[in-house]
């Protein structure tokens, strides 16, 4: 088979298995959209206590996200070197990894919205950041185990099932919003009888999400059942030597995929807080423009992930050169679909700021950052399925300190130059943004390019 032939092959194939992922993130990426647009309407407190808290649970339950994303190297080698069991037996101890983490991650969650009323916070937006985070509680193990099967799901190509827990979470997230942030006002608007049901607010957005995060952990361990079916799995369960030992191999090669993560969301909220010293409207207008490259950028996470998997596979396979190509297609693919989106943000950025307010002052603070993050739209394609190759390769730990250099060394520094020494303003620090994600991009493809110029070894398991 020709190069050529076998590039267009590849590219059909991570296509296939990318554009599914793409669709079930970008319906993460609404269902926040919603939360945002109702709570609004509730109220101002209750949108920026819910705010408040969001970004402290990603935070928080992002690390505990990325451990059990170890399984997105381990599952696609094993199914690569075709060993149908060991990927099963990666999966049982993920659940079980994903359980244990459970534990913790809800501790500090607690722990968090204890602190929230004694942290200086207006009290009345601290009360409803607490209770959002209450309200989330619920749905920490939900969300932990639905990475855990969705990294042996897409393994196995089978993502169709994502799409179906998208689409079922955003109906369930709409209507329990509705209902449980209004009350019975909300029923009412639906023409259906008071019920004495009271207006939850903040709290009532998050355990709507909660329950939207466990109707999507039921859709896929439906569908993993059925998989499971399908392979006639019926072998008795690995001793515990062994279940301990897959274990920290997840750990070790998830742990650094979560402090990337952790680096990664930890940049972008200084930004944020950096954009709040500037001002309101300089706030308002990155809120906007964050908004919308988060919504362009999940398309690169479902790439990436979809990049993991053919890597890994590959790899897993001895072919070192279909890991190769399957890592350069999938960071050409994402550079063409967000290099479609950076064109809409360059050349519309006023019609998209007018989606989000009917403030001029605040559409104009937003404009010039919104053609900005259409300038690092091919950096932050490239640097998303860059650390998806490297994942599916095992190379985790490299993504984790190219990204602390890059956002911390690079980026942070050039943002408070610009930002503030320089006078830039919220564009200074948009800009500070775009200098590091680029330089995330380059050290992680060069990375990859060295790391399959010659055969790579599997990651093992036991």
């Amino acid at each position: 088979m020709t190069e050529a032939r076998q590039a267009r092959r590849e590219l059909g194939g991570l296509l296939g298995l990318a554009l599914p992922l793409c669709l079930g993130h970008l319906g993460h990426q609404f269902m926040s959209i919603v939360d945002t647009a109702m709570l609004g309407r509730y109220g101002s407190a209750s949108l920026a206590g819910a705010g408040t808290a969001i970004g402290i649970l990603f935070a928080i339950t992002v690390v505990g996200i990325g451990i059990v994303m170890g399984l997105d190297t381990l599952i696609p080698q094993s199914l690569g070197a075709g060993e149908e069991r060991g990927a099963r037996d990666l999966l049982a101890s993920g659940v079980r990894l994903a359980l244990v983490l459970t534990v913790p991650v809800s501790a500090i969650v607690v722990g968090a919205a204890l602190i929230l009323p004694r942290s200086g916070i207006e009290s009345e937006v601290a009360d409803q950041a607490a209770a959002h985070l209450y309200g989330r509680l619920p749905g920490i193990a939900s969300v932990l185990l639905f990475a855990t099967l969705r990294s042996f799901l897409q393994a196995h190509g089978v993502t169709r099932p994502m799409v179906v827990a998208t689409v079922l979470a955003n109906v369930v997230n709409f209507a329990g919003d509705w209902v449980l942030i209004f009350g019975d006002r909300g029923l009412e608007r639906l023409g259906l009888p008071a019920v004495g049901l009271p207006a939850l607010g903040a709290f009532g957005s998050g355990v709507a999400t909660s329950a939207a995060g466990w109707v999507s952990v039921l859709v896929a361990a439906l569908a993993v059942r059925s998989l499971l079916r399908a392979q006639a799995a019926g072998a008795p369960a690995a001793p515990m030597p062994a279940r301990v030992a897959r274990a920290r191999a997840i750990v070790r090669l998830g742990l650094p995929v979560g402090l990337q993560l952790l680096a990664e969301v930890g940049v972008f909220a200084l930004t944020g807080v950096l954009a709040v010293i500037l001002g309101r409207l300089p706030a308002a207008g990155h809120n906007i423009a964050l908004v919308l490259a988060s919504f362009s950028f999940s398309t690169a996470i479902g790439i990436g992930a979809a990049t993991s998997v053919r890597v890994g596979r590959a790899i897993g396979a001895g072919d070192t050169r279909a890991a190769r190509r399957a890592g350069a297609l999938g960071m050409v693919a994402a550079a063409g679909m967000m290099g479609a989106a950076g064109l809409l943000f360059l050349f519309m950025p006023h019609q998209l700021a007018s989606l989000f307010s009917n403030d001029e002052a605040v559409r104009r603070a937003a404009v010039p950052l919104i053609r900005i993050a259409a300038v690092f739209q091919l950096s932050d394609a490239i640097q998303a399925v860059s650390a998806g190759a490297l994942r599916g390769a095992g190379a985790t730990r490299f993504t984790f300190a190219a990204n602390v250099v890059g956002h911390y060394a690079i980026g942070l520094p050039v943002a408070l130059l610009l930002g503030f020494a320089l006078d830039m303003g919220a564009a200074g620090l948009w800009w500070g943004l775009s200098f590091g994600l680029t330089g995330v991009a380059l050290a992680q493809s060069l990375r990859f390019r060295r790391l399959t110029a010659r055969p790579v070894a599997r990651a093992r398991a036991a």
